[in-house]
């Protein structure tokens, strides 16, 4: 049976980079903007919108009703609602490859019925800014409060995908069978006790 672990982060936990390191450490395949570049590929969409709308969040100002599945997207922009439906398309289709690791993109929703381990990574707001200075760009510079403000949007947002193909709440805890806080945390010291976890939750 293929072993899948999906990851559900915070902005700025450094969720990605547990995502890859624990991959190479379990010998996993490991997808994350891999899946964009996929749907861009199929659908011959740039990048960095596709990125934008599945990421940050292109989502109405008002609840979703239709029972958290793809059936319909009739209220969501077409073209929105298309690279949703594609997502879930190929999630599904990479996730019958092989082992492997999914980093966000609702993917402990999308593939629940496969078992996956499903890890939720946090982190205290100090701990998220610093991360993402480490990950500026030259000539790129955010105040903190610039900053916080940006992490706090995208985590709403990223909720708010999530809740739309989930009966619970993302980042409660009983949605995932563990929760990693990595405040203050050097992300590759965690790798050895995750893989750990992870071979034991897959030989249970």
């Amino acid at each position: 049976m293929t072993k899948i672990i999906t990851i559900s982060r915070q902005f700025g936990s450094g969720g990605r980079e547990i995502g890859k390191r624990l991959a190479d450490a379990l010998g996993f395949s490991y997808y994350d903007r891999e899946i964009i570049s996929s749907i861009c590929d199929k659908r011959s969409t740039e990048k960095e919108a596709s990125s934008l709308s599945l990421e940050a969040g292109l989502l109405p100002p008002f609840p979703l009703t239709f029972g958290r599945t793809f059936s319909t997207f009739a209220t969501y922009p077409q073209y929105t609602s298309a690279l949703l439906v594609a997502q879930q398309r190929i999630i599904r289709e990479l996730a019958q490859t092989g082992d492997c690791i999914f980093v966000g993109r609702c993917s402990n929703s999308i593939l629940r019925d496969l078992d996956p381990l499903n890890l939720f990574i946090y982190s205290d707001m100090p701990s998220k800014v610093m991360r993402c200075r480490m990950r500026e760009k030259d000539g790129e510079h955010f105040s903190d409060t610039e900053l916080k403000k940006r992490i706090r949007q995208i985590d709403a947002n990223r909720a708010r995908l999530h809740d739309m193909f989930s009966d619970g709440k993302w980042g409660k805890m009983d949605l995932y069978h563990l929760c990693v806080n990595t405040s203050g945390l050097e992300i590759k010291t965690l790798i050895p006790g995750l893989k750990a976890y992870a071979l034991s939750f897959f030989e249970r």
